[in-house]
């Protein structure tokens, strides 16, 4: 993957610098040693334990969680708040991606609407006994654990949209995601050559639909970039295999890049996925994959077009524009057949968007294709205003002569 590369290729050639800084690094290392022992000790007290140690856990997991540090440096006043719920929510703009996503589809997630209930409990109090909050609480120490995780991960999957909170409570807690990655790269050996199995499929794409709920969560979203989480989730869109278990991991895999996407203030998720593979990876899922995967990719390139350097990096070389461009040709062909209304909109929007750069504009003067000059979709967009009024805008742009 590019972006992880370049990062790795900087490490390793990176000046060693004097004396005392190798050994302030090798002190690091040892420290970091002796937390990775740490905790595995604990992984081993947690299996030996079962039940009986779950009150403990609890407690301890319940403490740690409750008074954590900042997760910036933003002058953020504590974990708790009660705006944190907006990022789990729609946008009001239309761009929701995991509205294209079946309920029937294991690890499908949908945005919270403002439950208003919360897992973290004020002053570090554990939840009360019996509560669901501590059934949460107990789940979330079973992902500790691989003879309970499968079931935890399905249980917090169908319960994620209960709590505003729980993204922070799956970031802030001591292994958790680091339970949520094993998980995912457990499955990178079915893959090629593609033996995904149903089962497998569920299991990864519970844990997906936890990490889409990070991945959506203000306060969670951007520590969730810095750690490049979603260059995890690239061999799964790299897949082409058109069996139901591949096809349902790739559109969850969709659905935590369009979480990051879908917010507002997206400009550093747009930086992100320019320095990776993310654009061809969408163009060819717009291509061959099922109609849902397809709408979920085109939302990606459609909310990156949005961005202004986003649309300057796509129409900035003609070989990136002719590569998007052949894709939106290719699917509007098909929409002539299919007569895909969702896909309709998102490619009708791409134009309208590529055609706000004047290099852009010129040639869609010229490769624009036909069925949307000629009104062939007329009758498609007769109760759809909205992408009626982008279509005539778009025609419009292009049939103005001055820059």
């Amino acid at each position: 993957m590019h972006g992880g590369g370049r990062g790795f290729g900087a490490g390793v050639f990176a000046s060693q610098g004097d004396l005392s800084s190798r050994s302030s690094s090798l002190q690091a290392q040892q420290q970091q040693q002796q937390q990775q022992q740490q905790q595995q000790q604990q992984q081993q007290q947690l299996g030996a334990q079962g039940a009986s140690g779950a009150p403990l856990l609890l407690n301890n997991l319940a403490q740690h969680l409750n008074n954590p540090p900042p997760p910036s440096s933003s002058g953020h006043p504590g974990l708790v708040s009660s705006n944190s719920a907006s990022a789990l929510g729609g946008n009001g703009n239309g761009g929701n991606a995991s509205a294209f996503t079946p309920p029937g589809i294991a690890g499908t997630a949908v945005p919270a609407q403002g439950t208003g209930k919360l897992l973290l409990l004020p002053n570090g109090s554990p939840p009360p006994a019996g509560s669901e909050e501590e059934k949460i609480y107990i789940l979330i120490t079973e992902l500790l654990d691989p003879e309970t995780r499968e079931t935890a991960l399905l249980e917090l999957s169908k319960k994620r949209e209960m709590y505003e909170d729980l993204a922070l409570v799956l970031w802030g807690g001591f292994g958790i995601m680091s339970s949520l990655l094993l998980e995912i790269v457990n499955v990178y050996p079915a893959l090629s050559p593609p033996v995904l199995t149903a089962h497998a499929s569920n299991r990864v794409c519970n844990a997906l639909a936890l990490l889409q709920c990070v991945a959506s969560h203000s306060e969670t979203r951007s520590l969730f970039l810095n750690a490049h989480i979603p260059l995890f989730l690239y061999p799964f869109l790299n897949t082409t295999s058109k069996t139901r278990p591949f096809e349902y991991l790739r559109l969850t895999s969709l659905g935590v890049i369009g979480a990051l996407v879908k917010q507002n203030d997206n400009s550093d998720v747009i930086n992100f996925l320019l320095s990776t593979e993310i654009i061809p990876l969408c163009l060819r899922i717009m291509e061959t994959g099922s109609e849902l995967s397809k709408t979920v990719a085109i939302f990606i390139v459609q909310k990156i077009l949005l961005d202004d350097l986003g649309l300057q990096y796509i129409c900035q070389t003609y070989e990136r524009f002719y590569a998007v461009g052949a894709v939106l040709s290719n699917m509007v062909q098909a929409l002539v057949e299919t007569q895909a209304v969702r896909l309709l909109k998102h490619v009708v929007r791409c134009y309208l968007r590529m055609s706000d750069n004047p290099r852009a504009r010129e040639a869609l003067r010229a490769c624009l294709p036909e069925a949307l000059r000629d009104g062939t979709f007329a009758g498609l967009l007769k109760g759809d205003l909205v992408t009626k009024r982008c279509l005539q805008t778009l025609l419009v742009n292009l049939n103005e002569r001055g820059e």
